[in-house]
C-alpha cells in the first residue's frame, strides 16, 4: 500500500533474477505461495514490501494460519485500514469498491506483511471481524466502520468511534460531501447543543493573481 491500501503492480511470488540469492521479501513471497497456494488471489512485492490479497470467504482461515504457523507467526496486528477505491486510477479501477487492509508483524521472525481483503458488495460492504484472532482489532474495526461504513460481522461492539453518535454518513467515503450533511451548534434558547442541516454553501475557489504586470521592473527589485 502505501498505508492507505493502494494496489501495487502484481508480480509472480517466486520471481527473481536467475542465479541471484532470494531477498527477504522474495523468500517470504515464496513461503506464502507454498503455504497457501490458490487461497491467495495475488502476492505482490513492491518497495520491498509484501502484500497478499485474500478472498473475503477465506480471510479468517488464512489469517489464522498466518498467526499460528510456526514458519510465519504473525502474532501482532498493527493496524486495520479501510479503503475506498471509488475513482481510483482516474476511473480505471474496475474491482470492488471497499477493502480492509491488515498490517501484520511477526515478532519471532521480524517480518511484516500486508493483507488486503475486498468486500464483495459495494452497496453494503461486509467482512468478518478478526477480533477473536487479534483483540487489538476491536477499535481498528470500529474506526473503519465509522469512517468507511464497512461492517465487520461478529464484532462484539461495532459502534462509531471518532464521529458523534448523531453523525450521518461515513466521512472518508469519496462521495461524502466535504461540507457534510449536518452541523452542530449551541442553541441559547434551548440551552443545549443541537443539530441542524449544514448552512455552508458549496463554493468554487478560483486562484487570484496578486502580482501586477511588470512588477519585476520596479526600482530596487533584485533579479537573479
Amino acid at each position: 500500500m502505501s498505508s492507505q491500501g493502494r494496489p501495487e503492480s502484481e508480480s509472480h511470488p517466486s520471481a527473481q533474477r536467475e542465479g541471484s540469492p532470494a531477498t527477504g521479501t522474495e523468500a517470504l513471497s515464496a513461503a506464502l505461495a507454498a503455504a497457501f497456494g490458490e487461497r491467495l488471489k495475488s502476492v505482490t512485492v513492491a518497495r520491498d514490501e509484501v502484500t497478499v490479497v485474500v478472498a473475503a470467504d477465506r480471510m479468517i482461515e488464512v489469517l489464522r494460519e498466518l498467526r499460528d504457523r510456526p514458519e510465519l507467526r504473525y502474532d501482532m496486528l498493527v493496524d486495520v485500514c479501510g479503503v475506498d477505491y471509488r475513482g481510483y486510477g482516474d476511473g480505471a479501477w474496475e474491482g470492488p469498491r471497499f477493502a480492509a487492509v491488515y498490517h501484520l508483524l511477526s515478532l519471532p521472525h521480524n517480518r511484516r506483511l500486508r493483507v488486503r481483503v475486498f468486500a464483495p458488495d459495494d452497496d453494503f460492504p461486509v467482512l468478518a471481524s478478526v477480533v477473536d484472532l487479534w483483540p487489538t482489532a476491536n477499535w481498528f474495526e470500529r474506526e473503519a466502520f465509522d469512517l468507511y461504513g464497512i461492517v465487520f460481522e461478529g464484532h462484539p461492539d461495532l459502534r462509531r468511534l471518532l464521529t458523534d453518535y448523531g453523525f450521518i454518513g461515513h466521512p472518508f467515503r469519496k462521495d461524502f460531501p466535504l461540507e457534510g450533511y449536518v452541523e452542530m451548534r449551541y442553541d441559547p434558547e434551548q440551552a443545549r447543543v443541537i443539530y441542524q442541516p449544514v448552512t455552508i454553501e458549496p463554493r468554487e475557489i478560483t486562484p487570484r493573481v496578486v502580482r501586477e504586470d511588470n512588477y519585476a521592473d520596479e526600482p530596487g527589485f533584485r533579479k537573479g
